[in-house]
C-alpha cells in the first residue's frame, strides 16, 4: 500500500471522510506530482520535497488559472497529507505549512425569494400534468408518483436546509412525521435533526401514501425517495428534473437544489433567527461558514431600504 493509500484509509477510518472527499484529496495529491514531477508518475520520494517545490506548485496553479478557492483547497489537501506523513515518520517537516494562506473571494450565494420557491413548487404539478396530457408520461400513476416525490423533496430541502445528498440519503427510520423532525446525516457522517414544517410534512404524507401503493419496503434502512425502478433516487436524477420545473416556472436555469439551502438560511436570518441556531440547523462545523448568510441578509436589507424608504435616494 502506498503512502497515499494509507492517507486515504486514515481519512476514511479516523476522519469519517466521504468517498467524494477522499477522491478529491487523491486528485489534488496526484496533481502535485503531475505538475512538479511530470516525468515521474510513480513518484514517492516525499522526504525530498522542499519549500521551493511547494512554492512551485502554487505558481503552477496560478499559471493554470485556478481560482483562489480551488488553490486554497489543493494546498489544504497537501498540508493534511504532509501532517499525516509526519505522524507516520515518512517526512520530518510540513513544507506546505509555511505557505501564506490564499484568501479566496467568496461570492455571495444567490438565493430564491419566497415567491420564487412557491412558483417552483407549483410548477412541479403543472409539469407532470402536461406530461400526462401530451402522452409523454408512460403512465398517469407514474407521473403522480414523480410529482408527489419531487414536491416532497423540494419541501424537505427548503424546510430543513438540507443538502441534496442529505435529502436523497434519508431512510424510513430517519423520519418522525409526528414530531416534525428528520434525522440527517451530513458531512463526515455527523448527524443532526432538521425541522419538518407543516407544508413539508403534508407533502411527505402525500408522497408516502403513493410510495406504499407501490409495495416498496418500509423498514428503517429503506430509502425514502425512490426512482421508477424502486431504487434510491440519485442527486443527479433530481437535478435533471429540477431543470424542467425551473423552465415550467420561468425561473433562472442556474438555480440548483443548493439554492434552496441558501434560501433556507437567508430567510431565517431575515426573519430574526440567531446565527448560532442557523449554524446548528445547517450542520456547519464553524460559525464562519454560516456568517456569509449575514452578508446576504444585509444586502437584502439594503435593497428593501433603497426601494421602500422615502428618503433613501
Amino acid at each position: 500500500m502506498t503512502i497515499i493509500d494509507g492517507f486515504l484509509q486514515y481519512l476514511r477510518v479516523e476522519r469519517n471522510a466521504s468517498p467524494h472527499t477522499m477522491a478529491a484529496y487523491r486528485r489534488d495529491i496526484e496533481e502535485f506530482v503531475r505538475r512538479i514531477f511530470p516525468d515521474q508518475p510513480a513518484f514517492d520520494a516525499w522526504a525530498q520535497i522542499d519549500d521551493d517545490q511547494a512554492r512551485a506548485f502554487v505558481m503552477a496553479l496560478h499559471t493554470a488559472g485556478d481560482s483562489k478557492r480551488s488553490m486554497q483547497r489543493k494546498l489544504s489537501a497537501m498540508r493534511s497529507f504532509f501532517r499525516y506523513m509526519i505522524r507516520e515518520g515518512v517526512v520530518g517537516v510540513n513544507v506546505f505549512a509555511g505557505l501564506a494562506s490564499i484568501k479566496s473571494d467568496h461570492p455571495l450565494p444567490r438565493v430564491m425569494s419566497i415567491r420564487q420557491i412557491e412558483s417552483l413548487i407549483a410548477a412541479v404539478g403543472r409539469y407532470w400534468r402536461s406530461m400526462v396530457e401530451t402522452g409523454c408520461a408512460k403512465t398517469e400513476s407514474g407521473a403522480d408518483f414523480a410529482c408527489a416525490r419531487d414536491t416532497a423533496l423540494i419541501e424537505v430541502i427548503y424546510s430543513g436546509g438540507l443538502r441534496i445528498s442529505e435529502a436523497v440519503g434519508l431512510n424510513y427510520g430517519d423520519l418522525d412525521l409526528g414530531g416534525g423532525v428528520i434525522r440527517v446525516r451530513g458531512k463526515g457522517k455527523k448527524e443532526r435533526l432538521a425541522a419538518l414544517g407543516r407544508p413539508a410534512a403534508a407533502a411527505m404524507r402525500q408522497y408516502l401514501k403513493l410510495r406504499r401503493e407501490t409495495g416498496a419496503a418500509r423498514h428503517s434502512a429503506s430509502p425514502i425517495f425512490l426512482n421508477r425502478f424502486g431504487e434510491r433516487l440519485t442527486p443527479r436524477s433530481f437535478q435533471r428534473n429540477l431543470k424542467d420545473y425551473l423552465a415550467e416556472a420561468g425561473l433562472p436555469p442556474d438555480f440548483t437544489p443548493h439554492k434552496l439551502r441558501h434560501s433556507f438560511a437567508t430567510h431565517l436570518l431575515d426573519a430574526g433567527a440567531d446565527l448560532r441556531s442557523v449554524q446548528e440547523m445547517l450542520g456547519h462545523e464553524n460559525l464562519s461558514t454560516t456568517q456569509i448568510y449575514t452578508h446576504v441578509s444585509a444586502e437584502h436589507m439594503k435593497r428593501v431600504y433603497q426601494t421602500a424608504h422615502p428618503r433613501a435616494k
